[in-house]
């Protein structure tokens, strides 16, 4: 239910398309509501504009990618790196038969990386269909295929394929890998979605150590600079709207233990 909720409410929720349709609102109702639906449609539109202008995504979204630090060059051997779903366009990868990166490819590279740093490391997967309507291959088993033809060997590879959402890729790993105490996980996520995953995987009973990657901001004064396209500023104000109101919602019905989960 929680998926299904949460889907349909980013319907609404989701600000460029929000305001988008508030400014044809306004210009359309300007012919019955002149002042009311010319204020509408000016104050949407002007929202828009400054938003594919000015870097306000990467200013929230840099509060969330500074919060877990990579870990050290010399971090010991983990048992394992856990790889969350979100690298890989499943429908795209269906269509044309050829695995198809989304921004998040970062996850997918980092796991190769680590794969040859750690050879004794498994390498786990996380993440089945996010669709709401109609079927598709689960991300993980593209995952997998594409580790395997970047020279990670198979027997290496778990793939986890039910997960819908970071809430269930904690409990589904933690299911399926049964951690022990002594055990040491790396959790390999976009950073702008570290705080949440960390927070759900402790939420879950599993200590993982964060090692984030797919930066969005640049850390220092190249953070206040225009975007240098109006596309990327509209994208990474999403994501990082979507990514507070995903910290609000799992505070608000268990999911984690904290508003903003930290070291």
């Amino acid at each position: 239910m929680f998926f299904l909720a949460s889907k349909l409410a980013w319907l609404l929720l989701a600000p460029v398309q929000a305001l988008a349709l508030a400014a044809l609102v306004g210009a359309a109702a300007a012919s019955r509501f002149p002042r009311l639906g010319r204020r509408i449609a000016i104050a949407a539109s002007a929202a828009l504009v400054l938003v594919a202008i000015l870097p306000v995504g990467v200013w929230l979204l840099r509060p969330l990618e500074d919060r877990f630090p990579r870990p050290a060059a010399d971090f010991p051997p983990p048992a394992g790196i856990i790889v969350l779903g979100g690298a890989i366009d499943s429908a795209v990868t269906a269509a044309r038969g050829s695995v198809a990166l989304t921004d998040g490819a970062e996850r997918l590279t980092e796991a190769a990386v680590l794969a040859r740093r750690y050879p004794d490391a498994r390498i786990v997967y996380v993440g089945g269909s996010n669709k709401l309507v109609g079927a598709e291959p689960p991300e993980a088993a593209e995952g997998k295929r594409l580790l395997v033809s970047l020279g990670v060997s198979a027997d290496r590879i778990l793939i986890e394929t039910r997960s819908r959402n970071t809430d269930e890729n904690a409990r589904f790993a933690r299911d399926l890998l049964s951690p022990k105490p002594a055990e040491t996980w790396l959790l390999v996520t976009s950073a702008f979605h570290m705080p949440r995953a960390m927070g759900a995987f402790r939420r879950a009973g599993f200590t993982v150590i964060a090692d984030p990657v797919d930066y969005r901001s640049e850390g220092d004064g190249g953070d206040w600079r225009l975007n240098r396209e109006a596309t990327l500023g509209l994208r990474d104000f999403d994501a990082a709207i979507h990514e507070w109101i995903g910290l609000i919602a799992y505070r608000l019905t268990g999911k984690t233990d904290d508003w903003l989960p930290g070291p």
